[in-house]
């Protein structure tokens, strides 16, 4: 259960959102009742489970934007994991709020434990250009297992990059994309890694796809958007 938090949290950084009339982000605008499905594949390219996600509660003043992300996991077995998060868009920066990851409801799936927070947006400027470098994220996690256990966890996003153009087709259609290249840095316990990563980005839909490398470049994931209706 542990691990599947790690990855919602994860999940929640790529958060991928629908076409709205907002002007606030071209990549990153929202809509109320937008659905987006995504399907994970292994190194083999099997499915590997799919995450869910639903945009409700949308408000907007002028350039300003609010939302409720609800996103839903659910792993090879059928096991189902769920979380929801807010999300604003302030001007041309789109920013997930941290904190609101740890609702009830995602507590009620932990068990017995306590959690703290803290980390720095990834941000998506609206004019991507290819050559250009785009700024590091952070996020750290504090965990306090039945009183006793502690484990520290932080996810560092570096060396992003937009590499090329390029148009890609998945079972939601063909979308022309500009692809960003990354590094996501884990530091859990006494083990350290380093994941680079490259992720398809469309105006209007947002993430349609994304893949995972080991450090010697070979594919260990990927994640492909398969459905998507607003």
């Amino acid at each position: 259960m542990k691990r599947y938090f790690l990855l919602l949290v994860l999940a929640a950084l790529a958060a991928p959102i629908s076409q709205a009339q907002s002007t606030c982000s071209t990549y990153y605008p929202l809509v109320d009742g937008a659905n987006l499905q995504y399907t994970n594949y292994n190194k083999k390219g099997k499915e590997d489970g799919q995450i869910n996600y639903t945009v409700t509660n949308v408000e907007s003043s002028g350039d300003n934007v609010s939302a409720t992300m609800m996103m839903e996991m659910v792993d090879r077995k059928g096991n189902t994991y769920t979380s929801d998060y807010e999300i604003a868009c302030d001007g041309d920066v789109v920013k997930i709020d941290f904190k609101s990851l740890m609702n009830d409801q995602m507590l009620s799936q932990m068990g017995d434990v306590e959690m703290d927070m803290s980390g720095t947006d990834v941000e998506l400027p609206n004019n991507l250009s290819v050559g250009q470098e785009l700024p590091d994220a952070n996020m750290e996690l504090k965990m306090k297992m039945g009183g006793a256990i502690n484990m520290n966890t932080n996810v560092e996003t570096i060396n992003r990059k937009v590499e090329k153009q390029e148009s890609v087709t998945t079972p939601a259609g063909t979308f022309d994309c500009y692809v960003i290249y990354s590094e996501t840095k884990t530091k859990m316990m006494m083990a350290n890694q380093t994941f680079p990563s490259r992720t398809w980005f469309a105006k209007g839909v947002g993430m349609v796809k994304q893949e995972s490398y080991n450090k010697k470049g070979k594919l260990t994931g990927s994640m492909v958007l398969t459905q998507y209706s607003k």
